[in-house]
């Protein structure tokens, strides 16, 4: 009987000893993606500006998460003077493991980071601290964009107007805060296509856009539908939210046209559509229209060639539910 309580103390000691060495490896050698590359400077001009402008606030919609909105309105257009300065809270109340809060991207928050810093802060997670942020930002998503894209959104960011903030600081709950450190991996970046293949440019476009992150059924930390399928719950003032089926099954976009597609978009142009209030328990939807109606059509149209390209999945879901 003794040598069995001894065996087994052996055990749980020797239990311990490979837990305490995981944790230690994890906070030491997590994460590793290499260091910021050191001779990597953008050259600010016009055309990327522009062009940084366009995918930051209409493709990537950084800004959309980079700044406070307003979700007493429809799609929670952003609150105007919080552009791009952060401050948005994503905490256990949705669902997320921890409080997690949109950072300053204006050069008032990123000012003193290096060119190269930004990019391996967008491209695979990493601050410039080495500490890894969560992955509601789809930097795997941005790790596998052009360079030429990504030089013209950080161009963009050294262009906006600064504006001086006082954020806390994201704090993941524990185990997570280990498991956060597990997840940056290093970019794989690639060449845009040529838009006219509209498949494949439509294809890069909704990587850029990220739209299986929400357009995914997600559970317990990992994805578990099939992809563009729709079916991922949120959990929105009043109500959980389920996204759409993006694939071309009757339960989805069979049946859409390329122009009832674009439209869908085109209808929350800010020329001419004011935000109606939402009351508490009516639909209401995390999807920034307003920022993506503000995309090229002909871009629009070849994410709508993608989407139809994919193998159909049933998958009917109810789009809103209450709470009652």
């Amino acid at each position: 009987m003794k040598k069995g309580l001894m065996i087994l103390a052996y055990l749980a000691t020797g239990l311990i000893i490979l837990i305490l060495v995981a944790v230690a490896y994890i906070r030491i050698a997590l994460p590793s993606v290499g260091d910021a590359p050191t001779d990597f400077k953008v050259a600010i001009t016009q055309e990327k500006v522009a062009y940084g402008k366009y995918l930051a606030n209409h493709v990537m919609v950084c800004v959309d998460c980079h700044s406070v909105r307003d979700f007493s309105l429809f799609s929670g257009p952003i609150i105007p003077g919080t552009e791009s300065s952060g401050g948005e809270v994503f905490d256990q109340t949705m669902g997320f493991p921890g409080v997690f809060i949109s950072a300053n991207i204006t050069p008032a928050g990123i000012g003193d980071w290096t060119d190269g810093e930004l990019l391996r802060l967008i491209t695979t997670g990493v601050r410039k601290d080495g500490s890894a942020i969560f992955p509601i930002m789809p930097y795997k998503n941005y790790g596998q964009l052009d360079m030429e894209d990504l030089e013209a959104l950080i161009a963009y960011v050294r262009t906006l107007d600064p504006v001086k903030t006082n954020h806390p600081k994201s704090k993941a709950d524990f185990p997570f805060s280990l498991i956060l450190r597990t997840i940056p991996e290093k970019a794989k970046l690639t060449k845009k296509p040529d838009p006219i293949d509209q498949i494949a440019y439509g294809g890069y476009l909704v990587n850029a856009a990220a739209c299986a992150d929400c357009h995914t059924k997600f559970e317990n930390g990992s994805f578990t539908g099939e992809r563009l399928a729709g079916g991922r719950e949120m959990e929105m003032p009043g109500g959980m939210l389920v996204t759409s089926n993006l694939t071309p099954h009757e339960s989805g976009l069979k049946n859409w046209t390329e122009e009832m597609f674009v439209q869908r978009f085109k209808m929350y142009s800010t020329d001419s559509y004011v935000p109606e209030k939402v009351a508490l328990g009516d639909f209401q939807t995390i999807m920034p229209w307003i920022m993506y109606s503000g995309m090229e059509e002909s871009d629009l149209k070849a994410i709508y060639s993608y989407l139809q390209s994919l193998d159909p999945v049933e998958n009917y879901v109810e789009k809103f539910k209450p709470n009652r």
